[in-house]
């Protein structure tokens, strides 16, 4: 946050008739009690804030408001910019875009309901999965909107049964169909911004993922509430794209796909795409996960993820998930390291502690060679609790995994066995299942 300098050069005429001493013994005073040095700040007009009820949006759960909000946006953003407040009630809307100097708040019981009709999501360039092209974009859209806040108690909630129903039954009779395929609204997507804040908001219904951040920086996500049904394809909750010094903390998250995943480019020469950069110094803290495929996931599409710690968490409930999942793609070259999960509680006899593996499930090498990849430094320490299995460790025939530890770790595991494959210096350090230590056999595969 920035905050307010003052300098006696430019300050009233009050300080002007001090005395040096007494002058620098105020500047001394007010420095220590984090006050302006001279007599008192200046006043500061409120933001602007407009409801978009007075821009002619109606809260029945019927109208159509999109043409109402977008016109309280650009009216804000022309006059300086402001907050704009959704009011308690139920607002149906198509896609609505952002503009710098406009924020968001959402009033308690107010409802921004995302049409079902996707002809309400005009088709543009957008980036999903780890690349650009003409798709839908988000109900909420941002771009270059540095310093956005979106906060409130309200909720975001997509159009969501019939576009999940697009993927799961899609027309024509197709036996199987890829993500893109089947276009459907994500709830958030926030692009190529810095300073970004969310919070205290509850994300349900999304068409697709919930809230995708694309290459921005200094993030601060907390306290959403987050949640998709079973049988609700690629709801994630957080897609973190090309992202550096992002903060997720007292967040609940409970979704069909991937809790929190970490993603980037992908394809044979993803790594040459110097337009993207490392997602770099993330930070999860004071969460908890219920359903999904993992609370952590990094990749599929991915290149570059380092120093991205996960802590003081907990997985509750009795759907699947996982602590910490990386996916590597046969046709993206990857570099995981130094990557952390610690003062991790799960109390879910659906959960697996830990997955590195190949992820097969879409991928297309173009012809070309299967590249390599880098996973190093990874470290699981202090978790504990009841779960399903350990998971698995296996590193692809054209990977270095490597530097892999497990600390301080005591669980309950309903299938005991740990399997670790084309791994370097796997190191347990004090691993407990089910109540005996585990020290298996560095470097091979554990039986």
């Amino acid at each position: 946050m920035n905050e307010l300098r003052m300098t006696c050069a430019k300050a009233p005429s009050t300080c002007a008739v001090r005395t040096p001493a007494k002058l620098i013994a105020s500047i001394l005073l007010a420095s220590l009690v984090g006050l302006p040095s001279c007599s008192s700040p200046p006043k500061l007009a409120p933001a602007k804030r407009q409801l978009i009820t007075e821009s002619g949006a109606v809260g029945d759960s019927l109208t159509l408001n999109t043409a109402a909000i977008q016109k309280a946006i650009d009216a804000l953003a022309n006059h300086g910019g402001g907050t704009l407040v959704i009011p308690k009630g139920e607002f149906l809307s198509g896609a609505i875009f952002f503009k710098p100097g406009v924020n968001l708040h959402f009033d308690k019981g107010a409802v921004l309901k995302g049409s079902t009709n996707i002809a309400d999501y005009p088709e543009m360039e957008t980036r999903i999965e780890g690349h650009y092209q003409v798709w839908i974009p988000a109900l909420l859209n941002a771009s270059n909107v540095d310093h956005l806040r979106i906060t409130g108690e309200g909720t975001i909630a997509g159009g969501g049964e019939p576009f999940w129903n697009a993927f799961l039954r899609p027309a024509g009779g197709a036996r199987r169909i890829t993500n893109l395929d089947a276009k459907r609204p994500r709830n958030i997507f926030i692009r190529d911004s810095k300073d970004v804040r969310i919070s205290g908001l509850s994300l349900r219904e999304s068409g697709f993922w919930n809230l995708h951040l694309f290459r921005c920086q200094d993030v601060l996500v907390e306290n959403l509430d987050i949640r998709a049904p079973l049988r609700t394809p690629s709801t994630d909750g957080m897609d973190i794209d090309s992202c550096q010094n992002v903060m997720v903390r007292g967040c609940y998250i409970s979704v069909n796909d991937d809790n929190i995943v970490i993603k980037g480019n992908k394809g044979t020469s993803a790594l040459d795409d110097k337009t993207i950069p490392p997602d770099e110094h993330i930070r999860i803290e004071n969460c908890e996960f219920g359903l999904g495929n993992a609370a952590l996931t990094v990749g599929s599409e991915a290149t570059t993820v380092r120093d991205v710690v996960i802590e003081n968490c907990r997985l509750t409930g009795t759907n699947r998930n996982c602590v910490l999942k990386l996916k590597l793609r046969p046709d993206t070259e990857e570099h995981y390291e130094n990557i952390t999960a610690r003062n991790i509680t799960v109390s879910n006899a659906a959960a697996q502690l830990v997955s590195i593996q190949p992820w097969t499930q879409y991928f297309d090498l173009q012809g070309r060679p299967a590249p390599n990849q880098l996973v190093t430094n990874i470290t699981l320490e202090n978790i504990s609790g009841a779960l399903h299995d350990f998971g698995r460790i296996e590193g692809p025939a054209k990977s270095t995994v490597q530097g892999i530890t497990f600390k301080n770790c005591d669980i309950t595991l309903r299938i005991p066995t740990v399997v670790t494959r084309n791994v370097k210096d796997l190191r347990f350090d004090n691993l407990k299942i089910n109540g005996a230590p585990y020290l298996g056999d560095p470097g091979s595969s554990a039986k």
